[in-house]
């Protein structure tokens, strides 16, 4: 990434947030905040997860009313809880959870709330030929005519930063903006918003990856438990400075020990995958033993959606055999593979991992049903349940409700612990993690580290799916690309970095070799 020039004092002040209190049931979400945004600055938001900082977003886009504070842009106040005012005042917004409509195309979603309603028809043809601009501008790549819900994650959160640009606006907030995006990628999308800045574009970032927070960032503002504890500039702070002032206290990520793999405990050979008459997995091979993680790494879009819902059970090979336990995956179902002790963390949490009106009690319950803890003679016992995901909350440190709580009330990172804890509580047979730290902060990364090598350690076969290449680094034993469906042959990690791990994910194996 490239350095930017720190905006100086003098620049204008484009957006002041003024005593900002926000405050749902008992629980202050955010406790008198204040802070302003310079013409041409990128100011990056950190904290913990729950700290706030969506929250205090959210209100200056219009999605929260605040209970007390005020919000000016460019010397005017903003009408509080009207998002159409803040996008008419210049404000956009990439939101950390998908606003797409997955029945429509991109360019559909792309163009949503862009034209009149009493405009006798679209002109889809202008509309495409700017996103087509934009596209090629950002490095984003987006078919226009794809239907949203066809799209892998990655895919959707692209076209989530394509819709906040293809608006002009002036003041650009991100709420982790890269966390499906490679390295590449992100170092791409920061370095145009360089350019941006450099023309006056203002930029608010949320973000829990602080190498890029430290080469993007001109300030960096701190919140925990809400409230504004800190405020730095890039250049003269620290990684290790602000991961202490994220959490509170120093964060160290565990270190992976050396083991010796047991028994397999998952098998594929030549398997093929075909959903809705497209072939999405091409001759896959490889194998899982128990005590060791294999870490599968590539960039978004290339079949690791449909590599994890074949391995738990809600995709079916077309041809080739997997094993699962001694088991033909083949003849079991989604249900099966949790009741022989596959553990599943979905890459989406909002759409596959939990039900956002249910309580976090019956979340952390919707897979063990016919567990006779849980229930009996077809009715829940609604207090083991619950004292079971107190449990949990108290382990797994998830903020912002109890077992009570709604879940949706949660934040992306608290619930993404939640879904964790309720699948490690317990340590399972084989345990498939994707994309398990997207959305968390440095300390939480760090417990999540920590959690997926203790079961690894007491003998589950763990398989990674990640586009973190640190993370793949750090927690696998052995490594495999997913290239347009295809997987590359298996290298152990040891000896492994970055650069070999770039020319896998495009597919030059031979030279990573």
């Amino acid at each position: 990434m490239i350095a930017s020039p720190q905006t100086a004092d003098t620049t204008p002040t484009v957006l002041a947030l003024e005593h900002i209190t926000k405050r749902f049931g008992t629980f202050a979400a955010n406790d008198d905040v204040s802070l302003t945004l310079r013409r041409g600055e990128i100011v990056a938001l950190l904290g913990e997860n729950g700290a706030g900082k969506t929250t205090l977003m959210n209100i200056l886009f219009g999605h929260y009313m605040p209970d007390e504070g005020r919000v000016s842009v460019e010397g005017k106040e903003l009408p509080l809880g009207r998002p159409k005012a803040a996008i008419a005042a210049g404000v956009g917004m990439v939101h950390q959870h998908f606003t797409l409509a997955p029945n429509l195309s991109v360019l559909d979603n792309v163009m949503t709330g862009t034209e009149s309603l009493l405009s006798w028809r679209s002109d889809r043809k202008a509309a495409r030929a700017k996103l087509a601009s934009i596209a090629e501008r950002f490095g984003l790549k987006a078919e226009p005519e794809a239907l949203v819900a066809d799209l892998s994650v990655g895919e959707r959160q692209r076209v989530e930063i394509l819709k906040a640009l293809y608006n002009d606006a002036r003041i650009l907030i991100l709420d982790e903006p890269t966390a499906v995006l490679t390295p590449a990628e992100s170092d791409s999308l920061f370095q145009t918003l360089k350019v941006m800045a450099g023309e006056g574009l203002s930029i608010i970032f949320i973000s829990h990856k602080l190498n890029e927070v430290m080469a993007a960032a001109d300030r960096v503002l701190v919140l925990r438990a809400g409230k504004l504890v800190a405020e730095r500039r890039a250049t003269e702070t620290s990684k290790e400075e602000l991961a202490e002032l994220m959490v509170g206290r120093r964060v160290a990520r565990p270190v992976r020990q050396a083991s010796e793999a047991g028994e397999i405990v998952a098998e594929a050979a030549g398997v093929d995958v075909v959903e809705n008459g497209v072939r999405r997995l091409s001759d896959v091979c490889f194998l899982v033993s128990a005590g060791e993680t294999l870490g599968i790494v590539g960039v978004s879009g290339n079949g690791q959606t449909t590599l994890a819902k074949l391995l738990s059970g809600l995709a079916r090979p077309a041809s080739g055999t997997l094993t699962i336990l001694g088991q033909d995956a083949g003849q079991l179902d989604a249900r099966d593979f949790v009741a022989i002790g596959v553990a599943r963390i979905p890459e989406d949490r909002n759409s596959e991992g939990a039900i956002g009106d249910l309580s976090l009690w019956e979340n952390t319950i919707l897979e063990r049903l016919r567990d006779p803890r849980f229930a009996r003679h077809g009715f829940v016992r609604e207090g083991a349940a619950r004292q079971f995901t107190d449990g949990i909350v108290k382990r797994f440190d998830v903020r912002g409700g109890g077992p009570e709580s709604r879940t949706r009330l949660l934040s992306g990172g608290n619930m993404q612990k939640l879904i964790f804890g309720r699948n490690l509580v317990e340590t399972p047979k084989i345990l498939l993690a994707a994309q398990p730290t997207r959305g968390l902060d440095e300390g939480a990364i760090a417990a999540v580290h920590g959690e997926i090598l203790a079961a690894r350690d007491a003998g589950a076969g763990v398989v990674l799916i990640s586009e973190d290449l640190d993370e793949v680094l750090a927690l696998s034993d052995r490594v495999q690309a997913i290239v347009g469906g295809r997987l590359s042959p298996p290298v152990s990690a040891d000896g492994l970095d970055a650069r070999k791990l770039g020319l896998m994910m495009s597919g030059e194996w031979e030279a990573a070799a």
